[in-house]
């Protein structure tokens, strides 16, 4: 029995207009096309593709292949198209159309996302941005430098004395450390009180703007819960790690005008997403896709650190977090992972100066002073874009 579709209804639904991905496909080319074929139906409206109604479903609204060309011998780039109406308009519909079902099939890459100025124009993206925070902390030009604190298990006096230390030694941004939540030896209500303070009494003493960062990451009621708690402390932004909590609880926390904070994405539980030959690339994922989220700095781990990240690979997410978007602000890259102080020259030759250095460990083994080591850290930097 064919399906009856009132086509003159959903005609004047339908704008015509069309956001686009670049996928890349494993294979062959006759075993690409048909994995195309079969991202068009998956991804839209998911039926078989001889049942598939005349009219306006099968012209408009089922995905549609732009164009296919080898991308190495062994795989396929493919750009394929869709109605900007199959989004509904909101991140998660648009991340489902993106890469939903096909996420769960092996050989699928996500590699670009092109998205008209309609669709874009929907998303606030980050609040902040480059320009916002270089104004937040008063830094006009070189890099900004960030830190985190840990080891785990240290109380949160011991961590807010970390931070004093941090801040007087010229560090812009002390974040948590990722792994710092809720645990009993440094409660989150606590933790944020005396490492808010601590930060406070070093910009006092030094006249700079650094910013405490806590780890805001945890289930829906108790991250809007910490959030506010934060806020009213005093912090002067969050971390979250959208790969635990869903990417569009950042969008939350950048569209809420009472909290009003630059948020920072870490990339905890993201790895599958971007490691081997399927998965979001890190263009897409670390650049492009967590600016439509809302973050304003997003943090990764860095080439030559401890993790396999390779130059290029970051290279292309500096891309992603700067290439043209529409009214959707560029944010700052922050490589991390293992980087020291010593490293600093080489990713600098990379990232150039908008870019967010991230060293946590690597401050304490420069020497026994901890706000000395901070110090030379920023010379370092400085040195550059005096």
């Amino acid at each position: 029995m064919a399906l009856q579709v009132d086509n003159d209804r959903l005609q004047g639904l339908i704008s015509g207009e069309r956001f686009s991905v670049i996928y890349r496909l494993q294979g062959n080319e006759t075993e690409a096309s048909m994995q195309a074929r079969d991202i068009c139906l998956e991804q839209t409206v998911e039926f078989p593709e001889e049942l598939v109604p005349d009219g306006v479903i099968r012209n408009k609204i089922l995905g549609r292949i732009e164009n296919m060309e080898a991308w190495d011998e062994a795989s396929f780039k493919v750009e394929i198209s869709y109605a900007v109406e199959t989004s509904a308009l909101e991140l998660t519909q648009l991340l489902n159309v993106i890469f939903g079902n096909i996420s769960i099939k092996p050989g699928i890459r996500v590699e670009e996302i092109n998205l008209p100025q309609s669709l874009l124009s929907c998303f606030k993206g980050p609040r902040f941005g480059r320009d916002g925070l270089r104004q937040l902390l008063k830094v006009a030009k070189r890099p900004l430098l960030f830190t985190a604190l840990k080891p785990m298990g240290l109380s949160a006096s011991e961590l807010a004395e970390l931070a004093y230390q941090f801040a007087l030694g010229g560090i812009d941004i002390i974040k948590d450390d990722h792994g710092l939540t809720d645990q009993l030896f440094a409660p989150f209500e606590e933790r944020v009180i005396l490492c808010t303070q601590a930060v406070q009494r070093a910009n006092q003493a030094t006249g700079h703007h650094a910013i405490y960062v806590p780890n805001v990451t945890a289930s829906y009621h108790n991250l809007l819960k910490r959030a506010r708690f934060a806020k009213q402390a005093g912090a002067g932004g969050f971390l979250i790690a959208p790969g635990l909590t869903g990417l569009d609880a950042i969008r939350t926390l950048a569209d809420d005008d009472a909290l009003a904070l630059p948020l920072f994405s870490h990339p905890a539980f993201q790895g599958s997403y971007v490691m081997g030959t399927s998965g979001i690339a890190h263009y897409a994922l670390y650049g492009q896709i967590m600016r439509l989220a809302g973050a304003d700095a997003v943090i990764y781990p860095n080439f030559g650190g401890r993790f396999s990240f390779s130059r290029e690979e970051c290279t292309r997410i500096a891309q992603g977090t700067s290439v043209p978007m529409g009214p959707i602000r560029q944010i700052f890259p922050s490589p991390g992972g293992g980087m020291s102080v010593e490293s600093i020259p080489e990713m600098i030759k990379v990232y150039d100066n908008d870019v967010i250095f991230l060293i946590g460990g690597g401050l304490f083994k420069q020497g026994p002073d901890l706000v000395e080591n901070c110090r030379y850290f920023r010379a370092l930097v400085e040195k550059y874009y005096t």
